[in-house]
Order: structure tokens, then sequence, then C-alpha cells
């Protein structure tokens, strides 16, 4: 009879382990349900990700950046596959591939990618989109607040005006403030000429005087406020912003203005691919797209979405920026190591 019972119990024993391993078995697959998604601040509904979640069954986990440059830096300190899908800008996407950091896209996957309007595809920082598409882009405006400056603000150069002290909030981004003082001067935003860069930093330090904030986040909030009374920002916050004050108006300046497109990608070693690959063709659905642009108002390349959205989109500048406005404008390009160095410097003295 003890023999028996030892049996017995070993037998329990053996029935509880293998229900264990199935209860593992199954975690395991609940973590393959996850997607670790990699975005800028202020930038995707969370409405669009609860949507997902519920579409797909996939729990998405979201962490947010403020600039490229600490996007690239997070990704390269953690280990690979912290990160499944982030959303660089065009000459960050450049480097990214050159660095072998993303995945190739399986473009039969990508049902949705139709929506995509063909000037926007096929971009030079990746020819056939074979690493990311398109998601939203821009431009680095001005947006001035007429009741508290009478200052007529046409171009970059007038936030160098002096009666400008203490008054501005300007993008916590150093590609886009140095190409915009470049720019001011008759310069490319992608300068290499040591001489010229030196001109151009003679001239950006005389910014630091009218520079009140630095916020690439929401820089709309110093301007709703009256904190600030110009501001150097990404369209759609001035596009917001003039929803909250009618007093104040986005100008796009007459030297051409920097622009932006940001992409979806894949990073290399992802854990959950396939999941990446159903996000970046939701996001190309177009209600998604709607929904994105009635939150966050940029440039939207989805010209489904953009045919729905109707005359409130299209025919509002801030949120849709004219054609004549982008033919004008420069986007940011890779620039060598060295150059970048020097950039940087300059970008110190200024935040000094």
């Amino acid at each position: 009879m003890k023999k028996r019972w030892i049996c017995f119990v070993l037998a329990l024993m053996m029935t509880a382990g293998l229900l264990a391993g199935c209860g593992s078995s199954e975690s395991g697959a609940g973590d393959a349900g996850e997607l670790n998604v990699f975005v800028w601040t202020e930038y995707v509904p969370d409405a669009v990700f609860e949507k997902f979640e519920d579409e797909t069954g996939i729990k998405v986990n979201v962490s947010t950046y403020s600039s490229n440059e600490d996007m690239l830096a997070k990704v390269k300190s953690e280990s690979e596959g912290a990160y499944d899908v982030v959303l660089p800008s065009d000459y960050m996407i450049e480097q990214m591939i050159a660095q072998d950091m993303l995945e190739e896209l399986d473009q039969d996957a990508l049902t949705n990618l139709s929506n995509i309007g063909e000037a926007y595809l096929n971009p030079s920082y990746d020819p056939g989109n074979i690493y990311s598409v398109p998601y939203q882009g821009g431009v680095a405006a001005i947006a001035v607040n007429t009741s508290m400056t009478d200052l007529d603000i046409t171009s970059y150069a007038d936030l160098f005006d002096p009666s400008l002290a203490d008054s501005l909030v300007v993008l916590d981004d150093y590609r886009a403030v140095i190409g915009m003082t470049a720019r001011s001067m008759g310069y490319s935003m992608n300068e290499t000429d040591p001489e010229i860069l030196s001109q151009i930093e003679e001239k950006l330090l005389t910014l630091k005087n009218n520079i009140r904030l630095y916020d690439s986040d929401s820089p709309k909030s110093a301007l709703i406020s009256g904190d600030c009374s110009v501001g150097y920002v990404w369209s759609a916050e001035a596009a917001l912003a003039m929803e909250e004050n009618p007093d104040i108006k986005i100008v796009y300046p007459t030297e051409g203005a920097y622009l932006f497109m940001d992409n979806w990608a894949v990073l290399k070693g992802t854990k959950n691919y396939d999941g990446a690959m159903q996000f970046i063709n939701f996001m190309l659905d177009s209600e998604v797209s709607q929904m994105v642009s009635e939150e966050f108002p940029y440039l939207n390349p989805n010209t489904a979405a953009v045919e729905a959205m109707g005359e409130e989109y299209s025919g509002n500048i801030a949120k849709n920026p004219p054609a004549d406005v982008i033919a004008a404008g420069e986007y940011v390009q890779n620039l060598d190591t060295d150059t970048l160095a020097v950039y940087d410097e300059m970008w110190t003295k200024l935040k000094e």
C-alpha cells in the first residue's frame, strides 16, 4: 500500500508539472503578442494604439522621445530587441540603414501602402521604401501672437531681431535651429564648409538672448499661455495653437523652410516582426490616418485620408502646408561625423 501511495503522489506531481509547462507556453505566447513602439512625443493618439490592441489582441508598449538623436542614442544603449517599431525622420532613416539597424519590410504585408501618394514614395533616403514607409511630415514654421508683438515677421531672419528678447520658444533640436540660422543667411541647412559654419555659429549665438524656452514636445503650450510671443515650431503645433488663440498666425519663412517626413520602420532584432508589420499596415489605413490627423494635424501623405477629411484639412495652410512652401523648402541630410561634431559644439555653446 505504501508503494502504491508513493506512485500515486509521483503521478500527481508529474501531472502538475505538465500543467505548469502548458502555463509557461501560454505565457510565452502572450509575450510574443506584445509590441514595443518608440515614437515622438505627442504624435500618435492613444486611441489609435487602443484600436490596434482591440483589433489584433497585440499589446502595445509605448515609449517616447523628443529628437532623432535622442531616439538613436536610446536604441543603441538598449539590448537588441528592446524596441520593435520606431518612427525616425528622413535623414535618420538613411543613417540607420547605413548602420544596418533596420529590417527590410515585407511589402506583401503592406496592403494599405497604396493609400500613400506617389509623391511621398521612393524617397532619396530609402529608395523603393525597402526599410520605411511615410507617416506624417511638415515644416518647422514660425508662429506669431500678433497681439503681443508689432514686428512684421516674414522670415527666419526676423527671429534674430533684438526686439524679441526673451520672447521665443524654439525647437529643442540642434539640426532644426542651426539649420534655420543657416537658411536665414542664405546657406543650406546641410552646410559643411568650416568657414561658413564659423559664420553661422556667430549668428546663431546672437539668438541666445531672444530664446526663452526650448521645447520640441509641446511648444504650442508656451504660445497659448502667452509665456512666449513667437515660436519656431512644428507646423501642426502652430495649427493647434491657432485653434486655441485666434491672435496666433503661422508664417512660412521667405528663405524656404525646414522640411521633414517621419517614417515607420522596424528595428533589427525585433522580437515580433509579424506584429510590427501588422502595426505599420494598420497605420497606413485611411481611417486610422484620419484619426491621427484629427488630433495631430501634420502634413499627411495618406491621400485617401486627406480626401476623406475634405476642405477643413486640405484648405488649412497650417495643417496642410501649401505646395509652394514644400517646393521652396529643404530637408535635413546626413552629415559626416566631423561636421556633426561642429554642429554639436555650436549647439552646446548656444545652450550654455
